[in-house]
């Protein structure tokens, strides 16, 4: 069973940055073997939203709010993504999920637990 491993939110003053981390125990497996990890970001009481993710094959998105302060970074092996998040905003305020996606078959996405992120004003 793979599962998700996410660490690095807090609470920090807007401007400041933060780094979350996210790793995959086991998504060496061959479902996962080519894959995309990415964060998503979900405000109070909005939709869940993209904020960056990258492939295997070092495709990467951003979200549109994001671009320029926001990195996001992959070691593998192991299946780790990191997101470097810098100039924070009071927006951006909110939980931060990790989800993993098999490139080999499609409807295998594995979601972390979250991690809360809170920029204060």
């Amino acid at each position: 069973q793979v599962r998700l491993v996410e660490t690095g939110g807090g609470l920090v003053p807007a401007g400041g940055s933060l780094r979350l981390s996210c790793s995959a125990p086991g998504a060496s497996v061959s479902l996962f073997r080519s894959n995309v990890m990415g964060w998503y970001h979900q405000a109070p009481g909005k939709q869940r939203e993209l904020v960056a993710s990258m492939s295997t094959g070092g495709r990467v998105r951003y979200g549109d709010s994001v671009k320029g302060r926001f990195t996001i970074s992959r070691d593998f092996p192991p299946n780790t993504v990191y997101l470097q998040m810098n100039t924070l905003h009071p927006e951006d305020t909110g939980v931060y999920y990790c989800k993993l996606s098999s490139l080999i078959r499609d409807n295998n996405d594995i979601w972390g637990q979250g991690t809360q992120v809170t920029v204060s004003s």
